[in-house]
């Protein structure tokens, strides 16, 4: 798969999500003690109304990223007689996710305030 097909994406641009994900993961493995990768994409989906579907291409170098910054570490168990991997937040990983998404919060009362700025008087 190619690179440039990152997202499935009803309403949103490629370009305005390809800075997010990494925040997204992080959030949602904050949030649950460990998760495989098609359950990621699957609680993507939920959460979002089906606006942000992740393909395989953009989710997986993401989370092997994380892993290769240390932020996630992985546990693989066998289901069945195929192998599932896991990813958890490393305690560094926690600590990113925290400042992850409070730099995105912060970013979006930033652009509020640039594209409504009668709406912040």
């Amino acid at each position: 798969m190619h690179n440039y097909i990152m997202y499935n994406c009803i309403m949103y641009s490629k370009e305005l999500l390809k800075g997010t994900l990494k925040t997204i993961v992080l959030q949602l493995l904050t949030e649950n003690d460990k998760m495989y990768g098609y359950e990621i994409a699957k609680l993507v989906k939920h959460r979002s109304q089906e606006r942000i579907l992740l393909t395989e291409g953009a989710l997986y170098p993401t989370l092997h990223r994380l892993e290769a910054e240390g932020l996630v570490e992985t546990e693989s168990i066998e289901i069945g007689k195929r192998m599932r991997k896991y990813y958890k937040l490393t305690e560094p990983g926690k600590e990113a996710a925290t400042q992850k998404v409070s730099e995105f919060d912060r970013f979006v009362q930033t652009m509020h305030i640039l594209l409504h700025p009668q709406t912040t008087s």
